[in-house]
């Protein structure tokens, strides 16, 4: 760790959530070093801030080591993950810079859990998903998991009426063709889309839900030990149909031309403004069982997944700027504790059956 400043970068910053994350830690007494890869609009949002700004890509792990030596935490929001993680992780170890990213991407969170040995000797923290994804549902898990420590099976679920920003649209378009994912005997097996329908209450009436293949299928398994996990949304009877409909033509989805096009019209979508983002509660559910029959389930509010994840982020990195860590793969329960969720604003009390 850097002792003498400890400088955050947010590489990325001139995205959707990146500007969210800069003007949060601007909030809370920050001053980052603002990056990424277009000149024009990182320079332009370091003018609007007053902040320094650094321009550089991810081709080299060498050229971004030199742009991290004096970097204490990187905060990074330049997706898609699947292609950006790899390269700013390794420069992350190579500079001894605290690793932290927004990531939704089973594949990511995999990623961070394999570089567990060359972090530890570095001493540097890789945390991938400190934003909405994963810290509701993480801290949740872990709870759930303290309440039933004998659990083999989690469920989790979230309904959230935002719309997507073009960073996660775009990923979204990437999953279709990979398909479903759900955690079987400790192990990552592949499913179809709408795999599995349930019926669940969020915190706000019963809805028809389904599986998604969402980051909890890698991280939850790390914060707890549950060999069993799945995720779900709700989604009309209707809509589970249609998506099942597209099990069929994963191969074309995946082709290049298919996901060229989808991503440009992924690239027109718009992240909700402040008033939508303020008035856009997001129901957390999560449910455990055990293998002699015993249950506990647990729900609460919480803010809207753009808020959270520039809450998140910031209080993340302050985390990582206020305490000296020893180096690992993390998941945000076990870096902070399985309490993060309650201290940031927006969420209510977790409540739990049987109490």
């Amino acid at each position: 760790m850097h002792s003498q400043d400890k400088l955050i970068m947010i590489y990325g910053a001139n995205g959707y959530t990146g500007r969210l994350i800069v003007d949060h830690a601007l909030e809370k007494g920050l001053k980052p070093i603002v990056a990424g890869r277009n000149k024009e609009q990182v320079k332009q949002i370091a003018e609007e801030k007053g902040l320094p700004a650094r321009v550089f890509d991810l081709d080299s792990v060498e050229q971004v080591a030199n742009n991290l030596n004096d970097i204490a935490v990187v905060i990074h929001c330049a997706g898609p993950f699947s292609a950006t993680a790899k390269p700013m992780m390794e420069a992350c170890i190579k500079s001894k810079t605290h690793y932290t990213d927004i990531t939704g991407e089973i594949v990511v969170f995999e990623l961070g859990q394999s570089y567990d040995a060359q972090a530890k000797e570095a001493g540097v923290v890789i945390c991938p998903g400190v934003g909405f994804d994963v810290i509701p549902t993480d801290c949740l898990a872990s709870q759930l998991k303290d309440k039933l420590p004998d659990a083999t099976h989690l469920k989790l679920g979230f309904d959230s009426g935002s719309s997507m920003s073009p960073g996660t649209a775009k990923t979204s378009v990437e999953g279709l063709a990979q398909g479903g994912k759900i955690r079987e005997n400790g192990k990552i097996i592949q499913v179809p889309l709408a795999f599995k329908t349930k019926t669940i209450d969020f915190g706000n009436g019963e809805k028809n839900a389904m599986t998604i293949p969402w980051g909890d299928v890698s991280t939850a398994y790390y914060s707890t030990g549950i060999p069993n996990i799945e995720v779900y949304i709700p989604i009309s009877p209707k809509g589970a149909k249609k998506i099942k409909r597209l099990n069929a033509f994963k191969w074309l989805l995946g082709t290049k031309l298919v996901q060229n096009f989808l991503k440009k019209q992924a690239g027109k979508s718009r992240g909700p403004n402040e008033q939508q983002r303020e008035k856009l509660k997001t129901y957390v559910w999560g449910e455990v069982r055990n293998d002699k029959g015993a249950w506990v389930t647990g729900h609460f509010e919480t803010a809207n997944g753009y808020e959270l994840t520039y809450l998140g982020a910031v209080a993340v990195a302050e985390h990582l700027l206020a305490n000296e860590i020893e180096g690992g793969a993390f998941t945000p329960s076990k870096l902070v504790d399985n309490k993060l969720v309650e201290r940031l604003p927006g969420t209510g009390e977790i409540h739990f059956k049987p109490e």
